[in-house]
């Protein structure tokens, strides 16, 4: 049995859904007669849905997180939303860690449902043991409770796990947890991921073995 495992976030990591995200978040703003541009659809990016509104929440008058939220969920499952791609090499990668037994688990800022739908495209929810989503957790990224707890779920301490990520606030909650972790350049620049401990342009390059290495140095 593999003791060290791999903890993937989900949107922007494992399956390409930003654009749908950055498309609902802008016909949000936009149908409240808001601006909206890159900086502000930024604040978005690696975080749970409702914490990061509740940071715009005042700018829509009358509105709640919620009924403001529910409604950018309806733009993003839509059917005019632009559909989710999974990442390259991110298919093969889970498959071949399943194969070889390494536990693995996704932490994701989503809902469950939604992380359900989108595992479809990397192989299949099966193949992971442990799911961490919004629902679960009473922090979001980067706070690091999702990490930990994920590395509580497969039975591994932090420091036998690495996590994969797109965003700061998750390579943020991952550092905070006591993980190592690789980025991929998927929706931020390199520099933005400089925290992390390897910086990639997606999952096609990733080697396990090469990776395991390199962390026991």
């Amino acid at each position: 049995m593999n003791s060290h495992a791999a903890l993937f976030d989900l949107d922007g990591t494992l399956v390409a859904t930003e654009h749908r995200s950055r498309a609902a978040w802008t016909r949000l703003f936009r149908a409240h007669g808001l601006p909206v541009d890159d900086a502000l659809l930024a604040t978005f990016v690696g975080r749970r849905g409702k914490e990061a509104l509740a940071d715009h929440v005042h700018r829509f008058p009358g509105g709640t997180v919620d009924e403001l939220f529910e409604e950018a969920v309806g733009y993003q499952t839509g059917p005019d939303s632009p559909p989710p791609y999974a990442v390259p090499g991110a298919e093969a990668l889970v498959k071949s860690l399943h194969a070889e037994g390494v536990p693995m688990a996704v932490v994701t800022s989503g809902l469950r449902d939604h992380a359900g739908e989108l595992l479809d495209l990397v192989g299949g929810a099966d193949l992971f043991a442990a799911f961490i989503t919004a629902e679960d957790v009473s922090r979001g990224k980067p706070d690091p409770e999702g990490f930990m707890a994920g590395c509580a779920a497969l039975g591994v301490v932090p420091a036998d796990a690495i996590a994969f990520e797109d965003a700061p606030a998750g390579i943020a909650a991952a550092r905070a947890a006591g993980l190592r972790c690789v980025a991929v350049t998927t929706t931020h620049p390199a520099a933005a991921l400089a925290d992390a401990d390897l910086v990639l342009p997606d999952l096609t390059e990733v080697d396990w073995s090469t990776l395991l290495r390199k962390s026991a140095r």
